[in-house]
């Protein structure tokens, strides 16, 4: 009865727990003969204090494992708020950045080409040109009208191009195609059209492309100015010309008329200075020289003169009164 109690009531005082398996063999056998519950009763309270550390270790062991676990979920929370936090924030310096770079606008860059190959066309430039960055505007500037009316003459009929300018919409882009590209072949390949021509470039740093515009219509307007000085000037000399054929015609009427009319008509002369022959200076030099020299020779006379007269003076005053 004692073991069945303890059995029974190994758990709190408000607990109450169903009798095992070895409760009823343990009152089968002290009912069956009292002289064996002894070793039973022992063998009994082993099982059961085994038993119940047992029990106690487990709920140890679960209350650890549940405080372990209580842990580790705060700490999986907690690194997720933080990782939360860091993804936020990296999300809004992104956000920044591609803000930045949307407000800054691409500033663009012109390049200058200072030789242009013959046959050389805007679509050969821009071909070439294009695997380096974005390419805008492109303006190559024709040979001289003078040049294009001599090859007219001899049967060329092409256009060729003298210098260039180029605008890529980026301006470092264009600095590093001006550097990398300068003194360099134009073709990757022996057979390309332009293999054999040399680049020549330079990044016109702060020039935009208004100002070539500017220029443009500067050497322009200056054309159109010497085209007219030059216009103004022959009908100029084509009126005065024509105004002196009239006025000779005019003059050879009234002298035909004077003529028949038996009056004397003197015939004007006109009178042209020449430039004086070698012969002619060289006698101008001679005439100076004699005409210096007479010079010469009277200051000499007018100084013995004086000489003369300063001696005469010096004998009269000098002179000592006679005893």
């Amino acid at each position: 009865c004692h073991l069945v109690s303890l059995w029974s009531g190994g758990g709190s005082a408000g607990e109450k727990r169903s009798p095992g398996p070895l409760a009823h063999q343990s009152r089968g056998r002290e009912i069956a003969g009292g002289g064996a519950t002894d070793g039973v009763g022992r063998k009994c309270r082993r099982r059961y204090e085994g038993n119940k550390d047992d029990d106690d270790g487990d709920d140890d062991d679960d209350e650890e494992e549940e405080e372990e676990g209580a842990a580790a979920d705060k700490r999986d929370d907690e690194d997720k708020d933080v990782s939360d936090k860091d993804a936020a924030e990296v999300k809004e310096k992104k956000k920044k950045i591609k803000n930045v770079f949307q407000d800054r606008k691409c500033v663009p860059g012109i390049i200058y080409l200072g030789h242009i190959p013959p046959r050389f066309r805007p679509k050969h430039l821009r071909n070439l040109l294009s695997v380096y960055g974005e390419i805008g505007r492109i303006f190559l500037q024709p040979e001289d009208r003078q040049v294009r009316k001599r090859k007219k003459k001899a049967g060329l009929r092409r256009c060729d191009f003298t210098e260039g300018w180029v605008e890529f919409r980026d301006k470092r882009v264009a600095k590093k195609v001006a550097a990398s590209l300068h003194n360099t072949p134009m073709g990757t390949r022996k057979r390309q059209r332009f293999s054999s021509d040399l680049w020549c470039m330079k990044y016109l740093h702060r020039f935009q492309w208004i100002h070539l515009s500017e220029r443009l219509a500067y050497e322009q307007t200056v054309l159109n100015q010497r085209l007219r000085t030059e216009v103004s000037q022959a009908k100029r000399e084509t009126n005065f010309y024509l105004n002196n054929v009239e006025k000779s015609a005019h003059l050879d009427k009234l002298r035909k008329k004077r003529q028949r009319d038996g009056e004397q008509v003197e015939e004007k002369t006109w009178d042209f200075t020449q430039r004086q022959t070698e012969e002619e200076i060289q006698m101008k030099k001679k005439k100076k020289d004699s005409v210096s020299q007479k010079h010469l020779d009277k200051a000499r006379l007018m100084e013995q003169k004086s000489q003369s007269n300063v001696s005469l003076l010096a004998k009269i005053f000098n002179s000592k009164p006679s005893q």
